[in-house]
């Protein structure tokens, strides 16, 4: 399994803000025998840091990456047949909002309380299948087979958990800490995943030159949009783009024991070309000059050459596709992918998580394809999160 992750304060609040975000992922590798035989061996992809691979100068402010790979050590005389071991691990991507003592703590509190939840899961569910390396074990002495379901019902209850203990911490401390998530366990060539909020998820399939957004947005823009009152466009640069209707965490009114949240949750299936990026919305909400396109464009009547000067001011999913495609190494992507909010206004935090894992089977080349896109339809773009309450 290849990942790599990578976060940065953004370009507007370099000197003046903080990074609200966090990130997490834990990956369980488990070799044994052979593995699995039959897959190509990848080329070793570049194995590098943030300080010897130009992802941040010094004088940029804060900015990592990380980077992992169990392929890493491939010699060049390596078998092309060469066995892979089997992952399974548990990604947490979390957007806070308010600040320090605030949505600091409400993302921390997420990626660290949602991976301390998944991880035994991940694992269990990954024991429960002996057959990818031929070992003949009794079913009676292994754990039963998690089920779709099951695994998406445990992605809704460590962020519930994750939720309550974000109320605990506000109620204790009188503040109001708010955070977005999505998260989810990989496990047995699927994905089962969870999101609350507009931080997203995508799978891109490098057979088929795809991107597939996983999760729709739970803000008013969103809402718009489906109900055809404003166009993908306009929604591109709302005013109220900021806007979420769904958050982790509160004000501290509630009480911590029986709070609760409502996660949306899927399962999709993965194949070996495909790469899984989970983001804060900082990678899509990066221009500065959003309220001013808007406007141009209402007052233009939508007219097209402002549809299209809009475009190529803001990140699209398409863009996000080949910066994933184009680049040489999950890590050449992340940074790429940052470097593109940034260079579009980096308007927020921007923190990306990639993974991609070759020896599961290969991605149908005609026909046999699962449809993947939460809603096929969906291409809008959000701003620094506002969470709407009845207050």
């Amino acid at each position: 399994m290849r990942y790599s992750t990578h976060y940065d304060i953004g370009d507007r609040k370099r000197g003046q803000g903080i990074n609200e975000d966090s990130v997490s992922l834990t990956v369980f590798e488990e070799g044994h025998r052979d593995g699995y035989r039959g897959q190509d061996w990848p080329e070793p992809p570049t194995h590098s840091t943030a300080a010897d691979d130009g992802a941040a100068d010094p004088t940029d402010g804060p900015s990592d990456t990380r980077t992992g790979d169990d392929e890493a050590d491939a010699s060049d005389d390596a078998d092309t047949s060469r066995p892979m071991n089997r992952s399974a691990g548990v990604f947490v991507v979390a957007d806070g909002a308010g600040g320090h003592d605030a949505g600091d703590i409400a993302s921390y509190i997420t990626t660290t309380v949602v991976a301390e939840q998944l991880a035994p899961v991940a694992i269990r569910a990954a024991r429960s299948y002996p057959g990818g390396f031929d070992v003949d074990v009794a079913r009676g002495v292994l754990p039963d087979p998690p089920g779709e379901r099951e695994l998406e019902a445990a992605v809704a209850e460590a962020v519930t958990t994750a939720h309550r203990e974000i109320i605990r911490y506000a109620d204790e401390t009188g503040t109001q800490s708010y955070t977005t998530v999505v998260a989810g366990i990989y496990a047995d060539g699927k994905l089962h995943y969870g999101w609350v909020g507009d931080s997203r998820a995508y799978v891109v399939n490098g057979t088929r030159e795809t991107i597939s957004p996983l999760t729709r947005d739970h803000a008013v823009v969103q809402e718009w949009v489906d109900s055809d009152e404003i166009d993908p466009v306009a929604a591109h640069v709302h005013p109220n783009g900021n806007e979420i209707t769904r958050a982790l965490g509160g004000s501290g009114y509630e009480d911590p024991e029986e709070a609760t949240v409502e996660v949306d949750t899927r399962t999709v299936r993965l194949f070996a070309e495909d790469t899984v990026l989970a983001t804060s919305d900082g990678l899509v909400d990066a221009q500065t000059d959003a309220p001013d396109l808007y406007e141009e464009y209402v007052e233009a009547d939508h007219a097209d050459a402002v549809a299209e000067r809009i475009r190529e001011r803001v990140v699209t999913d398409e863009e996000i596709r080949d910066a994933v495609l184009d680049a040489p190494s999950l890590d050449a992507a992340s940074q790429a992918l940052v470097s593109l909010a940034n260079d579009r206004g980096g308007k927020d935090n921007i923190s990306v998580l990639l993974f991609a894992d070759s020896a599961l089977p290969e991605t149908p080349e005609s026909g046999g394809m699962p449809v993947r896109n939460v809603d096929p339809d969906m291409d809008i773009s959000d701003r620094e999160t506002v969470i709407m309450t009845d207050e």
